[in-house]
């Protein structure tokens, strides 16, 4: 429901839909209010055309223009969880607001799990949707912490735009360069919404500047604060020139009001700096701002809006989601700069035609293409999220898994509100649904069969971390085993194996925490107790060198016996390759028959699942297979699958393995009095300290390394002689005696 009641005061309407830059000749102010017409929108210069020539718009084309996609990303405790909260109470979806911590007992609507309430972080992305001036918003708030960064990685794969939140006295941080990079991967076009302006040591034109130097933003504000910390009071408008106050027990009530005279040269040099940053990307603005004409506010939001889109500029918006400040202006933005579904370029594989790449319309017209990026296991079973990029899919319909080729009906069609759940009968182009019964994997395509693409998976990190673990009781071992092939079904960063040696079972992940989380999830949603090990670092192997190999597989034992003999060379891959192992075959002729390739490609594939030195897998590798040998009667795939694994270990050591350890980028902000002695202490730790910045009397210290501060997974690394030398006399004494 509206929760901005209209004005008794006719001048407040005049203040609020003009400026003294807004040379307006159309409709008035209050036609305009009451239509509901804030924004002057071009969605795109093909529709002044098909206006000229008279033609008509296709009927989904105003509702398509009127949607939006977008993520709410940013570094933890920057305030995204609480700036959603705020959104769907002004757009009225939710009528009470509550805190994300719970205290209240209910918390924050889109952290529905009992432990997101008790830690006060988000742990799995939730989808929502609203509606904000005729604009239908679809919103998906992601969780913060690096350790659940596939959540944000799936989501933005999805979505048309993002809101990047930064905390005004934290800054840009560790996660939120994490989160910007997979923007940028996704080509996801942003906002950035600087918030907590409420708080001690708050400064936006700090972060500002940071987002320009450490994000590479080309950005400016669109806005500046009246005031700061506790003298916060409201906001002004560079674009259309007016000052916002936000009245009202939650400040529901946004009222227009005039620039404090003391502020009137600041905010003129402000707008300024701001036309003039976008019109190093936008040609149009630049011709009048190089010709020094005015600029009208619907000019330059239009300019800004091209900019936007075309990922060249980031507008910057300020607020506090906490005092209920300047979120009203931000949801205008995001329906005045961000894109509709229509206006991103999304492109499908077609496997008909080897993967040739085809631009998808966007239109409902067309047919059915959805990507499958979400899975839960809810009350009624499985639950896949959808975002449909072309055609419409209506409860009941059969469509088409293009991965499995399964041919499967639609039971159930659901709009998600975090974890409350609207049916719907069918959804079109540009929307993010929920279907159940639909039995498949994150990352799968469905069609409606007339054609065959495929969407282009998303980008999924390696876990950095294990722990192993064993439910207390035995009986508790087929609920144990269920939960953990649900929770590696739901999140593709979660990894269950098992250890030859101690015949634990072990789980990976990006974390201690997130690992922490599942073991936990364990206990109260599957009422398994289970004890958990010491946290083991997910170490790799590798080769420096080049080495040959040359070994005969021979085993006779009555009847028919073993025979396979494999020449060639392994050797490591360069550090640019993206690929982990290689296998080639450059055997000329038939020395050994073509269809035993397969099964020697499998068998040095298993011998590199771990390496001679600790047991770890052996990656950036390429073995060539140049040479062997076959017996008429005694070649077998068994035998080839058993040579290829002997000739493996046979010249590993020749080729001189190294062990790596997986290294994180870490970030820790100390006061300066500290900064030799964390420096030091770094150093002690074997961490390389690579940047040093001074941020009032704090000193941030950048570093490769391992910590418990913020931090992101880098890459893996050689470890120095001494701790190799270690590692292995530690797993040779695991090693049972014959």
């Amino acid at each position: 429901m509206p929760r901005f009641p209209p004005s008794p005061s006719p001048n407040l309407l005049q203040r609020l839909f003009s400026s003294s830059s807004n040379k307006r000749s159309s409709s008035s102010p209050t036609a305009a209010l009451l239509s509901g017409d804030f924004h002057l929108r071009r969605f795109s210069s093909g529709n002044a055309a098909r206006a000229a020539k008279g033609e008509k718009e296709p009927w989904w084309k105003e509702s398509m223009n009127k949607v939006r996609n977008i993520g709410i990303s940013a570094h933890i405790d920057s305030g995204k969880t609480t700036l959603t909260e705020r959104v769907l109470f002004y757009t009225g979806r939710i009528h009470e607001i509550h805190e994300v911590r719970g205290r209240d007992g209910v918390g924050a609507k889109m952290d529905s799990m009992d432990l997101e309430r008790e830690k006060g972080i988000t742990i799995q992305s939730a989808a929502t949707y609203c509606t904000w001036k005729d604009y239908k918003v679809n919103i998906i708030d992601t969780p913060g912490h690096v350790d659940f960064t596939i959540e944000v990685e799936r989501a933005l794969r999805v979505l048309d735009g993002a809101i990047l939140v930064l905390c005004s006295v934290g800054g840009v941080q560790s996660q939120s360069i994490t989160v910007d990079r997979q923007m940028r991967r996704y080509e996801v076009p942003r906002v950035a919404f600087i918030n907590k302006l409420d708080r001690m040591g708050a400064d936006p034109w700090k972060v500002l500047s940071q987002a320009r130097a450490k994000l590479r933003h080309h950005s400016a504000a669109v806005q500046m604060p009246i005031g700061l910390e506790e003298n916060f009071k409201g906001l002004i408008d560079l674009v259309h020139v007016k000052a916002l106050f936000f009245h009202g027990s939650s400040g529901e009530n946004v009222v227009a009001g005039d620039i404090p005279a003391d502020m009137e040269e600041l905010v003129a040099e402000k707008r300024r700096e701001l036309i003039e940053t976008v019109s190093e990307v936008d040609d149009v603005l630049a011709e009048k701002f190089l010709n020094d004409e005015p600029v009208t506010a619907a000019e330059l939001e239009e300019a800004i809006r091209r900019a936007t889109i075309a990922q060249k500029f980031v507008p910057v918006f300020m607020g506090s989601a906490f005092k209920n400040k300047g979120v009203q202006p931000l949801l205008d933005g995001v329906v005045s700069y961000l894109p509709c579904p229509t206006e991103v370029n999304n492109y499908a594989l077609d496997q008909d035609n080897e993967e040739a790449k085809v631009t998808l319309t966007g239109s409902p017209d067309g047919p059915l293409v959805a990507l499958a990026f979400k899975l839960e296991e809810g009350r009624f079973g499985q639950l896949t999220y959808l975002r449909i990029y072309e055609g419409v899919i209506k409860k009941g319909d059969f469509i088409i898994n293009v991965n499995t080729k399964k041919r499967i009906k639609v039971p159930r069609l659901v709009r998600m509100h975090s974890n409350d759940m609207e049916d719907i009968q069918e959804a079109h182009a540009g929307e993010i649904v929920a279907v159940f019964g639909i039995d498949c994997a994150s990352g799968h395509t469905f069609t409606d069969g007339s054609v065959k693409y495929t969407m282009t998976s998303m980008s999924v990190p390696e876990p950095v971390m294990s722990l192993a673990v064993q439910p207390v009781s035995k009986d508790s071992g087929g609920q144990f085993s269920k939960a953990l092939q649900r929770f590696q079904k739901e999140d593709p960063t979660f990894r269950v194996g098992l250890d030859p040696d101690s015949n634990q079972t072990i789980i990976s992940g990006m974390g201690e925490l997130h690992l922490d989380i599942y073991v936990e999830r364990m206990r109260r949603e599957y009422k398994v107790d289970a004890t958990v090990g010491k946290p083991r670092v997910n170490f790799r192997e590798t080769i420096t060198q080049r080495a040959e190999f040359d070994y005969l597989h021979k085993k006779q034992s009555g009847g028919a016996g073993q025979y396979g003999r494999v020449t060639g060379y392994v050797e490591p891959l360069s550090s640019d390759s993206k690929e982990k192992f290689e296998f080639e075959n450059m055997i000329v002729g038939q020395a050994i028959p073509s269809g035993f390739i397969p099964a020697i490609e499998k068998g040095f594939k298993e011998a590199a699942n771990s390496g001679s030195l600790i047991g770890h897998p052996v990656e950036n590798i390429r073995i060539v297979l140049t040479d062997g040998a076959s017996h008429a009667v005694d070649s077998s795939e068994l035998a080839f699958k058993m040579a290829a694994i002997y000739a493996f270990r046979l010249c590993y050591t020749a080729a001189k393995p190294v062990i790596l350890e997986p290294v994180m980028l870490v970030e820790l902000k100390v006061p300066t009095e500290f900064q030799g002695t964390v420096a030091g202490d770094l150093n002690k730790r074997k961490g390389i300290i690579v940047g040093n910045d001074q941020e009032g009397d704090d000193s941030v210290i950048q570093a490769h390394g391992k910590g418990e501060f913020t931090m992101e997974y880098k890459e893996h690394s050689a470890v120095s002689n001494d701790v190799q030398t270690q590692l292995v006399n530690a797993h040779n004494a695991t090693k049972p005696t014959d």
